[in-house]
């Protein structure tokens, strides 16, 4: 057994296998992999190996698009039947409602190239006649894709990656983990068998790796406390059972037909599949608990948990109503086993929050159609610097230090029975909340606010009469919510309104190496003392890493604003850079100062009146001026008996300054600014609403338009770029060119729906691109959009077409900031000028 390796995969299930696998075959050779027991002895022997394409993330459909194109070259090349069955997935709608869901999805599809068709029920009762389909909408038909034996393709992986020199090693469990500087110190224990159990011997070696990769499953918690880390990567228990054999079925397949697809039928949470003559019925019902919250037992191997058969009642009824044929079938086979979740049900992928080069790959609730994917794009990251896709939104930090075991389990039980929910793009899932709450929630909750979340925070995304329900509201199209959405934004755009910022996150940057760190580190002038920039901070490709705000408070002291749900995301890529460019550029105080403030945004042409009204200077009627307060600068004054830092800014397009007040004080000043703004009719504003206003000034926004797979030259933001100056990133980006570039449209869409932002965007019948944010616009009248096309279709005045509920919708590539492009009324005076 070799005891110095480049990497060192911790993990021996689906997702290691191929993360050993493709880094072997990104060109590292020396590749170790450890698997405490067998491979497959985790998930990944009991479960049920569907391929499932859809998904709503951009990232995780290439991944599992990836996936299924990769396992059908798996036996060409290591002679190993990876047992796909390639029958395709029909995925069938019950309501419009399910068909608008699944309208959205194929638009989102089609901008990753995964193929699909619509069937009708009449067609799919023509081609599968033990379908019932009398009460059914139609389907979504995925026909390249299927299901597979989780056991052979691991195994097949395997031996690919034996074939490309990993060593795999067996009954080796890793028991420490210690960095010494330069590598990674792993202490393994080799396991053996002990009456039916696995047990640690006295046999142990550390094994110094350059890279660590940990896919360890269930065992995920064991790890994250090994490490000194939060996952919220906790399993949960999934129940599927397999029957007799059905003698309609055995009949029609040998009467020479074609294997059914896998059955999904969403609206009864619920999927079937063809077995040896019978059938597989798999469910995500409610009431299924996590196990293993503080790590799986030393007897726990290859196990399963007892049936609930009560719980999932409700299922097999519908089975039977589904497929009535299968009614009576007896039960053949049952299992529950525990698969691994995350909040938001997507796997936790990339960098380790305050580690180097230790990799995670945890948290697979879909492990076998993610597991391909999976090990060839984080290959990519840990081989080239970044992915060829942007993998943020299955960054381990999109949760922060304030997650715990119990808002990880509880989250982790309803994102498995949310599965089959129906997937609003306006969805706000209720459990564990409100947990992040800012001083100000139980007054805007008195007014009516309905509550988003954002990293754990509370954020209003809209304000509504009392009783009105959010859940009611949700929609496909535009929900109940939307005439508020459109108030709001009319009052910013002819009154004012006021938005609670509070969630961004804030770091103070200070010290002597402080001023060249940052000038490094980020693509535009720093601004002067008193001065705000918009700027950039890129990734070893070029390509965008965070946007940031940056104050400058003094000559060595700056004051930083990303967005707020990507607080331990920017944090950790920041103080990492900090603590190995220190010696370079000299002492660097770095501190996380976001839940010291608060914020409040007012924007509109009232807002100066405003806060002119309460603010405490010897020339009030002066003191907001564009002489003595310009636009892009920022101030302490005080509003009443609040000190604010106050900064000339609004996302919104209009007047406006951001108050970034100690939170402490909040209450004191949301009171005061209410009273102050009634004679002008202010008016409370939430984030659905700011979120349109900002795209009809084609404010980019990081997670959006802006990531890790363009350039921010490709977001078309040169002028946040100073070339003059050297920077980190900057030769690849210019190397890099235009490949795609970011525009605005207007779009003459349906009357009762908008855009989302996950749309492709056509040339005639060719698509050119997708979508990346959308909405209404107040201003013209119509929906409104941004996203990414070829560049010489970047052309105001360009046609073009949207996607939208399956039907192709005209719209027109418009100039960057088609609402006041001069930013005349940003820059309106006040008295005193």
């Amino acid at each position: 057994m070799k005891t110095q390796v480049k990497a060192l995969v911790v993990g021996g299930g689906a997702v290691g296998t191929s993360i050993a696998y493709h880094l072997a075959r990104a060109g590292w050779d020396d590749v170790m992999l450890l698997e405490r027991d067998e491979l497959t002895s985790g998930s990944t022997w009991h479960a049920a190996g569907l391929l499932p394409y859809f998904n709503m993330s951009y990232a995780t459909t290439h991944i599992h698009d990836y996936s299924i194109r990769f396992y059908k070259t798996l036996e060409a090349e290591t002679g190993l039947n990876a047992g796909f069955a390639v029958v395709g997935n029909l995925r069938m709608a019950q309501t419009d409602e399910r068909m608008d869901e699944y309208m959205l999805y194929a638009s989102t599809a089609e901008t990753c190239g995964v193929p699909y068709e619509w069937m009708t029920p009449d067609e799919i009762k023509a081609k599968w006649p033990l379908i019932r389909t009398d009460d059914l909408k139609g389907a979504l038909y995925h026909q390249t894709d299927g299901y597979i034996n989780p056991a052979d393709v691991t195994m097949a992986m395997a031996k690919g990656a034996r074939q490309r020199g990993v060593m795999i090693e067996r009954k080796w469990q890793a028991d420490a983990f210690h960095w010494n500087g330069t590598h990674w110190e792993v202490t393994a224990t080799k396991m053996a068998e002990k009456g039916g159990n696995l047990v640690p011997t006295d046999e142990q070696v550390v094994i110094t790796a350059e890279h660590v990769v940990t896919a360890s499953g269930n065992h995920a918690q064991r790890t994250a406390r090994m490490l000194g880390i939060k996952m919220p990567a906790i399993p949960v228990e999934h129940q599927f059972i397999v029957m007799d054999q059905d003698p309609e079925l055995v009949k029609f397949r040998a009467e020479g037909n074609v294997e059914h697809p896998v059955v999904r039928d969403a609206d009864a949470q619920s999927y079937v599949r063809e077995e040896r003559g019978g059938w597989i019925l798999g469910v995500y019902e409610k009431g299924a608990p996590a196990r293993f919250e503080y790590g799986v037992p030393d007897s726990f191997r290859a196990d399963l948990f007892q049936l609930d058969l009560e719980r999932i009642e409700d299922q097999y009824m519908a089975m039977n109503h589904r497929i009535p044929s299968c009614e009576d079938c007896g039960l053949k086979d049952d299992f529950n086993g525990p698969i691994c979740y995350t909040p938001d049900g997507n796997p936790l992928v990339g960098p380790a929050p305050g580690l180097t080069n230790m990799w995670l790959a945890e948290g697979f609730s879909f492990g076998i159609t993610a597991a391909g994917g999976t090990g060839y794009y984080l290959a990519q990251m840990m081989v080239e610097g970044e992915a060829e896709i942007d993998m943020a939104s299955l960054d381990p930090k999109r949760y922060g230090d304030w997650m715990t075991t119990e808002f990880a389990a509880r989250k982790n039980e309803e994102a498995y029975n949310h599965v089959y929910i129906l997937h609003h793009p306006d969805e706000e899932r209720p459990a564990c909340r409100p947990l992040r709450t800012s001083p100000a929630y139980d007054r805007q909750a008195a007014r009516g606010a309905q509550f988003g979340w954002v990293n754990g925070w509370e954020r209003p995304n809209y304000y509504a009469p009392q009783g009105f329900n959010d859940h009611d509201s949700r929609s496909f199209r535009r929900g109940g919510w939307w005439q508020y959405a459109v108030e709001e934004a009319r009052a910013i755009r002819e009154g004012v309104g006021l938005i609670d910022a509070t969630a961004f996150t804030k770091h103070r940057i200070s010290g002597p190496g402080a001023t060249a760190f940052l000038d490094w580190f980020t693509t535009n002038k720093l601004p002067k003392v008193g001065r705000i920039n918009l700027t950039y901070a890129l990734t070893s490709h070029g390509t965008t890493r965070t946007e940031y705000t940056i104050v400058r408070r003094a000559e060595d002291d700056y004051y930083l604003v990303s967005a707020g749900a990507w607080h331990a995301y920017d944090q950790d890529y920041l103080f990492k850079t900090i603590v190995d460019k220190e010696e370079e550029f000299g002492r660097i105080n770095a501190q996380d100062v976001t839940t010291q403030w608060g914020v409040f945004a007012i924007a509109g042409p009232k807002s100066r009146d405003v806060l002119q009204s309460v603010i405490k200077d010897a020339d009030p009627a002066t003191a907001l001026s564009n002489k003595r307060f310009p636009w892009l600068s920022a101030r302490q004054i005080e509003l009443g008996m609040c000190p604010v830092t106050a900064i000339r800014v609004a996302y919104t397009g209009e007047l406006g300054w951001e108050l970034h007040h100690p939170i402490e004080m909040q209450n004191y000043l949301f009171d005061l600014l209410e009273k102050a703004g009634e004679p002008h009719g202010m008016k409370l504003v939430g984030a659905r609403a700011q979120n349109w206003l900002r795209q009809e000034k084609s404010y980019r926004a990081f997670g959006t338009e802006l990531g890790r797979d363009a350039t921010p030259l490709e977001a078309d933001l040169p002028r946040f770029v100073d070339l003059s100056k050297e920077f980190h990133g900057k030769d690849r980006m210019q190397a890099t060119g235009v490949r795609s570039q970011c525009v605005t449209l207007l779009i003459d869409g349906p009357d009762d729906a908008d855009p989302w932002g996950r749309e492709a965007l056509y040339d005639g019948d060719a698509r050119v691109g997708r979508l990346t944010s959308g909405g209404y616009s107040v201003a013209f009248g119509k929906s409104i959009g941004m996203g990414y096309v070829t560049p010489d279709l970047a052309v105001p005045g360009t046609p073009l077409k949207v996607k939208m509920f399956d039907q192709l919708w005209d719209a027109q590539v418009v100039e960057d900031s088609p609402y006041d492009p001069k930013n005349e009324r940003i820059r309106v005076d006040g008295q005193g000028t």
